[in-house]
C-alpha cells in the first residue's frame, strides 16, 4: 500500500488509548512512531522524518501546547491534530496559534479520526511536492529555485535574491492560502533580522512588476489586509 511511507508521531498518555489509535492507524497502512510525554515526543521528532503529529494536550514533562509551538519553530510544514479533551473555545484558539491544523476533542468517532488523519496528510505530502520541484511556471515565466533565476518568453534572464527566491517558494507552497507575516518572518528571515511590513510589501510589488500583466489589479500576487499576503495560481487570467 502506497500509505506505508507516511509516518505519524502519536502522542498520548493513556496507554490504552494509545495502543489502539497506533492499531487502527497501522491497519490504515500508516507507519506509527508512539510516546506518553512531551520531553519523549520532542526528542522522537528530532531523530525521524513524519508527515503527521497527533498531539493529546494534559501530558507529562511538556504540555502538547509546548511541544507543538517547539516542532512549530523546527518545522512549519509538518501538520499537527491535537486530540485532546479540553474542548473550550479558548483551548481550542490557544491550540491553533501554536501551530495546530487540526482539533478532534475527546471522546471522538475512530472513524471520524482516521478520515482527518488522511486529509492532514494527504496535504502534507502536496506541499512535500511542490518543495520537490526545482521550477515554477507563472504565466509565461519560469522560475528555477536552484540557479535563483527567472527566464521570460523572449529567452532573456533575470537574477533573483535569496530572499526573493525564499518568498516565491513559500508563497508558491501555500498557493491560494493566505501567509502570515510571522510565517515569512520565520522561513524567509529565520528571525534574524525583522523587515518592517514595507519592506515585504516592496517584495510583492517586485513580483508583480515581474509576473502581473496589469500590476494595478493583480491576478497573482495578493496583500492581504491585517493577515500576511497569498499567491493565487490562476492560469486562466
Amino acid at each position: 500500500m502506497q500509505q506505508t511511507k507516511h509516518r505519524i508521531l502519536l502522542v498520548e498518555d493513556e496507554e490504552h488509548l494509545l495502543d489502539a489509535i497506533k492499531l487502527n492507524l497501522e491497519l490504515e497502512g500508516y507507519r506509527v512512531s508512539t510516546a506518553t510525554d512531551g520531553k519523549k515526543a520532542l526528542k522522537i521528532f528530532k531523530e525521524e522524518r513524519f508527515n503527521l503529529i497527533i498531539l493529546d494536550v494534559m501530558i507529562p514533562e511538556i504540555d502538547g501546547f509546548q511541544v507543538a509551538e517547539t516542532i512549530r519553530l523546527q518545522n512549519t510544514e509538518v501538520p499537527i491534530m491535537f486530540l485532546t479533551a479540553k474542548n473550550s473555545s479558548e483551548d481550542r484558539i490557544t491550540g491553533l496559534r501554536k501551530g495546530a491544523d487540526d482539533y478532534l476533542v475527546k471522546p471522538f468517532n475512530l472513524e471520524e479520526l482516521i478520515l482527518r488523519v488522511g486529509i492532514l496528510v494527504r496535504r502534507g505530502m502536496k506541499g512535500e511536492e511542490l518543495k520537490e520541484l526545482n521550477s515554477y511556471t507563472i504565466g509565461d515565466k519560469t522560475i528555477y529555485f536552484n540557479s535563483f533565476e527567472l527566464h521570460h518568453v523572449d529567452g532573456s534572464v533575470t537574477s533573483l535574491t535569496k530572499k526573493e527566491t525564499m518568498l516565491l517558494k513559500l508563497l508558491i507552497e501555500r498557493r491560494n492560502e493566505a501567509v502570515s507575516r510571522e510565517q515569512i518572518l520565520e522561513t524567509v528571515w529565520n528571525y534574524d533580522v525583522y523587515p518592517s511590513t514595507r519592506t515585504i510589501d516592496n517584495f510583492i510589488l517586485t513580483f508583480r512588476k515581474y509576473f502581473e500583466p496589469d500590476q494595478k489589479h493583480p491576478v497573482y500576487f495578493h496583500s492581504i489586509r491585517g493577515v500576511g499576503y497569498k499567491f493565487t495560481d490562476n492560469p486562466q487570467s
